[in-house]
């Protein structure tokens, strides 16, 4: 005969209060990422290097960066299997994944925006970054630092 405790009930206007805390700080560690980001991407297309490869590297550059904030600060109450930056390799492995997938995405619009649209490299950078933001919140939250 087994006893089961009770499960506790999450308040659903405390559980959305919780996932916009989650959404800002988010955004506010992007925010530094993205400067990383746009800084390296403009210095290596201004230098010459194409659309395509110059996202490549500087996305890379803040890939690190935010790990590392949002295992710490961000999803640090979703992701209790995890200790500071003692991560599991799972986490790991599945914010690569995700990280690579935003990337493609916004190659993808980098390229539709400024071969096929005609828009200016920073312009189209700006707008593939208001589109990917949101997909990268929802990858992380749901997926790469979900609760175990």
């Amino acid at each position: 005969m087994s006893i089961e405790q009770p499960q506790q009930q999450i308040n659903p206007r405390k559980q959305r209060l919780g996932a916009l805390k989650q959404f800002v700080l988010f955004n506010m560690i992007g925010l530094l990422n993205t400067l990383v980001d746009f800084i390296a991407y403009g210095i290596l297309v201004w230098a010459g290097l194409y659309v395509l490869p110059a996202q490549v590297i500087s996305y890379s550059a803040g890939m690190v960066n935010s790990y590392v904030l949002n295992s710490l600060f961000t999803f640090k109450g979703d992701a209790k299997q995890a200790s500071g930056l003692k991560a599991d390799s799972g986490r790991a492995t599945r914010f690569v994944m995700l990280n690579a997938g935003v990337l493609g995405v916004s190659m993808i619009l980098l390229y539709v925006l400024t071969e096929a649209a005609g828009l200016g490299p920073l312009l189209a950078k700006l707008l593939a970054t208001g589109v990917t933001v949101v997909l990268n919140f929802a990858g992380s939250k749901w997926w790469v630092f979900r609760r175990a």
